[in-house]
């Protein structure tokens, strides 16, 4: 057997679908493929077993970790090569063959890499490292790397001064990408069942130099990793498990001052950027809020002396008391409403944001009645306020986004030029996926992969891409791959060094994955079922009026408390009101992939008897696919006007 392939995956189903085609397309003629799934919960077992029966399949019971998993599979290759893949990558069609014929013609070579890009077509410097020594890793941690990132001495991680497209020699493989010998792995052992998950590939890349081997980066193939899939490294979970992973290493192969400098140096970096990634997280969750203050706050100061000036002819006429006690009152009611309105979710939307100012203002005004007469200034101010708010908070997100992005179209599945590069056939299959998958975007046309092309249904030919991209303002391009080679797409995302989005619909998948963005987790538009119960803004709701229930029911004890049923709020309303429990909900069904939710008190079909599985598994369906805050108030009311009917 000349290779073996093996991926580890969790939870990643359409990733792996799409690695697995690439793989079976790059295949060489005697090659056998692994994949170890560690307890997903997305159907991907099912998928392989259906969809690819000649692949080795492990399955655990539990997540076991990345280096436990592949060592699984590593006892059962028989390749003269390993190849340690992660699911959300894609290989081109000669990878495998150079990477094979470049290890067969140097035998003192133990690990090799390739030139690695995101879904951006960037390339990825993790795919060419050195050694983390002391120095090194400080530079890391601290960031000096990042600001000197050409430098042999500030960057000697990514190993800033060697160019990617240069082939070199190199201390450390990225994990996603390790073709090994299998020789040399029989030698030095398999990965290090210490690492759960990061380190490992920095320790068995240190191995196999140390038993005399060389590691290389290999610039004649290039693959995709989408890398965010794998990756949360705005995650305070992340910082901790990589840093320690550096410490696990350190403690492993450094001994003496070495090893008490290096593990010094990474118990402060855990510490410098887990405080970095907090006050990261602080910021993106409360900037936005914060501003919108600052900007409500000073145009309401504004417009209380001009009304004062305007009006009443006396610019001290309202009092300073508005400003103190008012301007607080009406901005924190604007910024409650557009909180609840969804106006913070992403993708930011005008409509979420108007709707909550315009809730607000309703709120101010009724409240404005129940106020004091020294504080009933003006109601005047309200409606300018209201106005202002409007035209404050919208107008300066209008901004920001064009400083970003060079465009005024705020949500970010609108304002996209898209053209399809493929077959007629197959771009109508990859529309139809984008229309169920509710993506507002202009659709340009089809770009076809040949040089001769029907003019009267494609805009144009790949070859001259650049140009049509130019003429046609394409800003988003999905690739067909039942007729565009994975090797060609990635040769095409590398060359067109433009603001494009880059997305691709595997040949017989129902699917269109795709990442703009390294750190982020990749797109992904198919034509599953979109739960409205899973979206942010309902899942905040459906926990504000589980905590408005409560309230409720804690305000009116007295009607309740001596009633024959009271045991049933007893035991419900405080571990509702804690986040353990939710008052609505469904029962769970083993057939059904549904979002998940905390343990219910009613479900949505509790008025009915002796309900088939089916027909139960229908209404949680259809529950969780519709939902709306109105459907668990309707529930609740029902359920406790039946409980309560005979009160006493």
């Amino acid at each position: 057997m000349k290779l073996s392939v093996i991926i580890v995956s969790y939870n990643v189903k359409y990733f792996l679908e799409q690695a697995l085609l690439s793989v079976f397309k790059a295949a060489i003629s005697d090659m056998e493929i692994f994949v170890v799934d560690n307890c997903s919960s997305d159907d991907s077992v099912k998928m392989v077993r259906e969809k690819f029966p000649e692949v080795n399949l492990i399955v655990n019971v539990g997540n076991v970790g990345f280096s436990r998993a592949n060592n699984q599979a590593i006892e059962k290759c028989t390749g003269a090569y390993i190849l340690l893949l992660n699911p959300d990558t894609v290989v081109a069609e000669n990878t495998f063959r150079i990477c094979a014929n470049f290890m067969d013609t140097h035998k003192n070579i133990g690990g090799l890499g390739v030139k690695t890009i995101d879904g951006a077509g960037i390339f990825l410097p993790e795919s060419k490292r050195g050694f983390p020594t002391p120095w090194v890793a400080f530079c890391k941690a601290f960031g000096l790397s990042a600001l000197f990132p050409k430098s042999k001495n500030f960057n000697q991680y990514y190993l800033g001064h060697i160019s990617p497209e240069t082939t070199h020699e190199v201390d450390i493989l990225v994990g996603s990408f390790m073709w090994l010998r299998k020789s040399v792995i029989d030698k030095i052992g398999g990965l290090d069942n210490s690492f759960f998950m990061y380190g490992e590939d920095i320790d068995l890349s240190y191995r196999i130099k140390k038993a005399g081997f060389k590691n290389y980066y290999l610039a004649d193939t290039t693959i995709i990793h989408y890398k965010g899939e794998s990756t949360k490294k705005g995650s305070l979970n992340y910082v901790r498990t990589f840093y320690n992973a550096m410490i696990i290493f350190a403690k492993k192969h450094f001994t003496g001052s070495n090893a008490f400098i290096f593990i010094a140096f990474m118990q402060c970096a855990v510490w410098f950027r887990a405080g970095l990634t907090l006050l990261s997280n602080i910021f993106k969750s409360i900037y936005l809020p914060v501003v919108d203050i600052i900007l409500m706050t000073v145009g309401l100061y504004v417009l209380k002396n001009f009304w004062s000036e305007y009006y009443f002819q006396d610019v001290g006429y309202i009092k300073s008391k508005f400003f103190f006690v008012n301007t607080p009152l009406y901005v924190s009611i604007w910024l409650i409403s557009i909180f609840f309105s969804g106006g913070y979710d992403e993708p930011i939307s005008l409509r979420r944001i108007l709707r909550g100012i315009f809730v607000g203002t309703i709120i101010i005004a009724s409240v404005y009645g129940f106020l004091n007469t020294p504080y009933r200034f003006s109601r005047m101010l309200i409606i300018l306020g209201a106005v202002w708010a409007s035209c404050a908070v919208i107008g300066w997100r209008l901004l920001r986004h064009f400083f970003k992005t060079g465009n005024l179209n705020l949500s970010s599945d609108t304002g996209k030029n898209v053209a399809f590069v493929g077959t007629i056939e197959e771009s109508k299959r990859a529309l139809e996926l984008l229309k169920q998958s509710d993506i507002n975007m202009n659709i340009i046309g089809t770009i076809s992969p040949r040089a001769d092309f029907d003019e009267k249904n494609y805009l144009g030919a790949l070859q001259n891409l650049d140009e049509l991209v130019k003429i046609f303002c394409i800003n988003t391009l999905v690739f067909c791959s039942k007729d565009v080679a994975y090797t060609r797409i990635i040769q095409t995302m590398t060359h067109l060094n433009t603001r494009l989005e880059f997305k691709i619909l595997p040949e017989n998948v129902n699917s269109i994955i795709g990442s703009s963005d390294k750190n982020s987790p990749g797109e992904l538009y198919t034509d599953d079922t979109r739960f409205q119960i899973n979206t942010p803004t309902n899942k905040r709701n459906k926990r504000v009026l589980d905590i408005f229930l409560c309230l409720l029911l804690l305000l009116a004890t007295p009607v309740w408390i001596f009633g024959k049923n009271n045991f049933l709020i007893l035991k419900n309303v405080f571990p509702v009101l804690l986040g353990k429990k939710t008052w609505v909900g469904y029962e769970s069904n083993s057939e059904q992939k549904l979002p998940k939710l905390k343990t219910y008190v009613v479900t949505p079909s509790f008025k009915f008897k002796n309900l088939t599985s089916e027909t139960m598994g229908k209404i949680n369906y259809f529950y969780a696919k519709d939902y709306s805050p109105r459907s668990d108030w309707r529930v609740v009311k029902s359920f406790f006007r039946m409980k309560f009917r005979n009160v006493k």
